[in-house]
């Protein structure tokens, strides 16, 4: 008969292979979605040509947005210094005894946005969200639980800014971590009190402004939190 530390074991097995499966259908459906904007938008810009021609209209074919905008290079990696000169505040908080239950109900979280509490089964997955909506925030709270780290903006951020959030997400944060991964990147859709925050499992960088000064911080945030949460599933699959 198994003892209770197998039986244990094995319920935590079973219940990472089930999130994992969840995670790869999920991830899967956003790819196909990627791709089919993809085409769409291909189809959309061949009869903008075609117009323009028929019309007489000069100049060259549009050329499709790749993403990301220049920033300052790293000046420094402490978090503490670094969110000081950018007028951001870190904080820790505690989690409770039942802040890791799935359920598959909404949640007033204590936090906005939230660090950690009951999440939806099936975790958001890692990536740049900007221009394809925003998960809920259920699945949110479930990528934390996994290590992940939040990057969110609020809505009506510059587009500038937001181009070079998106050149820093794609920064690989430490050795080990997949450049571009093990993070996301999200308008926020909580009305947080704050211009960005990110967040890890029981963490929080908030910032009243996007700055040049706030790449800094968010890169020493990401490069302190990433990883730390209860479970770890790597993603993507």
């Amino acid at each position: 008969m198994s003892s209770r530390k197998e039986e244990k074991e094995q319920r935590r097995a079973e219940r990472m292979a089930a999130e994992q499966q969840a995670a790869q259908g999920e991830a899967r459906k956003r790819r196909l979605g990627i791709v089919v904007a993809a085409v769409l938008g291909s189809a959309a810009v061949a009869a903008i040509v075609v117009v323009l021609v028929g019309a007489g209209g000069g100049g060259s074919e549009p050329t499709p947005s790749t993403g990301g905008a220049p920033v300052p290079p790293q000046r420094t990696t402490d978090l503490t210094a670094a969110a000081r000169a950018a007028g951001c505040q870190v904080r820790r908080f505690r989690p409770g005894a039942r802040d890791r239950e799935h359920v598959t109900r909404k949640v007033q979280y204590a936090h906005n946005p939230p660090v950690f509490g009951p999440h939806d089964p099936v975790a958001a997955s890692d990536g740049n969200y900007v221009g394809q909506g925003t998960p809920v925030k259920e699945k949110i709270v479930h990528a934390l639980e996994h290590g992940r780290t939040v990057i969110q903006y609020r809505p009506g951020t510059d587009p500038r800014r937001v181009a070079q959030l998106e050149t820093v997400l794609a920064e690989r944060p430490k050795p080990g971590v997949i450049s571009g991964y093990n993070a996301l990147l999200i308008e926020s859709n909580t009305n947080m009190p704050y211009a960005l925050a990110v967040t890890g499992w029981g963490s929080m960088l908030s910032c009243p402004a996007v700055s040049d000064t706030t790449f800094d911080a968010i890169r020493a945030f990401r490069t302190r939190f990433v990883d730390t949460g209860p479970e770890f599933i790597p993603q993507p699959q």
